[in-house]
């Protein structure tokens, strides 16, 4: 005990320099984890062509996109691991272990074989590398923040831990950097099809010299004062799933920290960072440098914003900046992303008011617009001409016409009937699908609506303003959020009962808002429809929060 005593008495005299460090490795890790994890989404393009050039495009595609949610789905799980070794064994050694899965998966992807290479093969160890990535961050956050904030002193826990919410946004600034330069590097010296062909491998083997310098700044750190003192008096827990998820005191806490909190959170920073793009790509039709551009500078923005609003967690307490954050995102959705028509593609929002189109035709010929495998076959005349409608990313409406006869889009005064292609051979359904959507597409130009967005009546500096909103609201959010999360569980099982709802709001709830949203807007036909889903989280989190949420700023750690 007198060791103990001795090592403690020193950790604190050295706190301040030992703080910093603390800080710097945790945050430097975690930027580094998602780093290697949005480095896959933003090259999902390449990576459907390079692993499933077996499919037809479309497919190949939706497949990448599939394999991206895959990593989502296995976060909570490691959460659950990591969480139970980080109560029994210790912080350190297991978001060490974390961040060396992350890495070791990541740059083993740069060197995989391609699907013409070896086939099946290639797509299947791919799907292995994801899996081991989700699982890997499913254990870093918790850890990360855990480690921080019982380093941290208690006036001080937010400003501290804001630093690990950074960490997303450095780690989402560095791979969308890193990809860029080696794309113009690449194109320079070797043409523009090198990075397509081989140069995707760079951004994901680069990680590894992120992986070694991780490693060697957590191999400095010393294990955490509270999991210290906590194994010294023999109290951790022996059965951290039982304690955390079975005793109904610990369980409710749980609860309310996915219901709360992390609801709204997933909802709020998917819609923020990668919605906005999907609306702007598919919807609007911004090239995608502007759309790069935009991302960039609102990326940027938001890692001055999370240690703002921590430390204000700090000043004013966790629930009240949390519960601004989630309000204002939720003011913003709707009024927001008409702002974005607005600002960035004009003459799609006048078009819509001025010439609304509406598909006219008998509900028995029409069926859900979504297919997310790629295998659904729309060759109803209603089908053809509402999927016409959705390739060209405009919204409709649907009024119910005569039974039997074909369907009719009416835009304005003029009408553009469709044809169906069942019984057709498959040549001849191409072919009189082409012409339906063909035609639709110069009814729509005829009508106003752009087949792109004009670069020359955009408002940039408007849209980067909406996004900024955004930006706000995501971060204020989310700046505060680990303090909080730190401060409403018992040490014994806070690694194991803090984890698991995190990874499911960010993982489940936030990582399919893209896919979510864009399913409800192919079945409505509106391209705002969407936002109801994360709308909708958002909503549940900010009642839960303002009436159950108790505040929990300046609590004690040693429980």
């Amino acid at each position: 005990m007198a060791e103990i005593a001795a090592e403690t008495t020193d950790t604190a005299e050295k706190k301040p320099a030992s703080l910093k460090t603390v800080v710097a490795a945790s945050s430097a890790g975690t930027a580094f984890e998602w780093y290697d994890f949005f480095v896959f989404g933003s090259l999902t393009q390449v990576i459907s062509k390079t692993f499933f050039s077996g499919l037809p495009e479309a497919a190949g595609y939706i497949a990448a996109l599939a394999l991206f949610g895959a990593g989502f789905l296995f976060r909570p799980l490691g959460a659950l691991v990591f969480g139970r070794i980080g109560d029994k064994a210790g912080r350190k050694g297991a978001f060490l272990v974390t961040v060396a899965l992350m890495g070791g998966a990541t740059f083993a992807i740069g060197l995989l074989p391609t699907y013409a290479q070896v086939g099946l093969l290639a797509p299947a160890l791919l799907v292995l590398m994801r899996i081991v990535q989700g699982f890997a961050l499913g254990g870093e956050y918790g850890g990360a923040a855990i480690y921080v904030a019982e380093h941290a002193p208690p006036g001080g826990r937010g400003r501290a831990t804001s630093w690990v919410q950074t960490s997303a946004a450095l780690g989402l600034f560095g791979a969308l950097m890193v990809i860029l330069a080696t794309r113009l590097i690449l194109g320079k010296f070797f043409g523009p099809d090198a990075f397509d062909a081989w140069g995707w491998r760079v951004p994901f083997l680069f990680s590894a010299g992120l992986l070694a310098i991780s490693i060697w700044m957590r191999l400095k750190l010393s294990e955490s004062p509270a999991f210290t003192k906590m194994k010294a008096e023999g109290t951790s827990s022996k059965a951290p799933f039982a304690e955390a998820f079975g005793q109904w005191p610990n369980l409710k806490i749980v609860l309310l920290a996915l219901i709360a909190i992390m609801s709204a959170q997933g909802a709020v920073w998917y819609t923020a960072f990668f919605y906005t793009q999907t609306f702007m790509e598919r919807f609007l039709k911004v090239p995608p440098e502007t759309i790069n551009l935009l991302m960039l500078s609102a990326t940027a923005a938001s890692a001055i914003g999370y240690v703002a609003f921590g430390w204000m967690s700090d000043r004013f307490g966790r629930k009240p900046v949390m519960l601004f954050g989630m309000t204002l995102m939720l003011v913003a959705y709707f009024p927001g992303f008409h702002l974005l028509s607005q600002t960035l593609n004009p003459a799609l929002a006048e078009a819509e008011v001025r010439t609304p189109v509406v598909v006219i035709a008998d509900p028995a010929d029409c069926s859900l617009q979504f297919d997310p495998v790629g295998k659904a076959a729309f060759v109803s005349s209603c089908d053809i001409a509402k999927s016409s409608l959705a390739n060209a990313g405009v919204s409709y409406r649907t009024e119910a016409g005569p039974a039997g006869a074909p369907a009719v889009v009416r835009m304005g005064e003029a009408s553009v009937p469709s044809t169906s292609a069942a019984g057709l051979p498959a040549d001849a359904g191409k072919a009189a699908k082409a012409a339906v959507e063909t035609r639709i597409k110069a009814a729509l130009v005829e009508a106003g609506y752009p087949p792109k967005a004009d670069p020359e009546r955009m408002n940039l500096l408007g849209a980067f303003g909406v996004l900024l909103v955004f930006v706000i609201a995501a971060t204020a959010l989310y700046g505060p959020i680990a303090a909080c999360l730190v401060e409403l569980f018992p040490t014994r099982i806070r690694y194991t009962a803090m984890s698991l709802p995190y990874h499911i709001g960010t993982g489940w709830i936030g990582g399919f808002v893209p896919f979510t949203a864009f399913a409800i807007v192919a079945a409505t036909g509106n391209i705002y429809s969407g936002l109801w889903y994360p709308f909708a989280f958002t909503a549940i989190s900010v009642l839960t929060c303002f009436f159950l949420l108790p505040e929990t700023k300046g609590r004690s750690l040693d429980n």
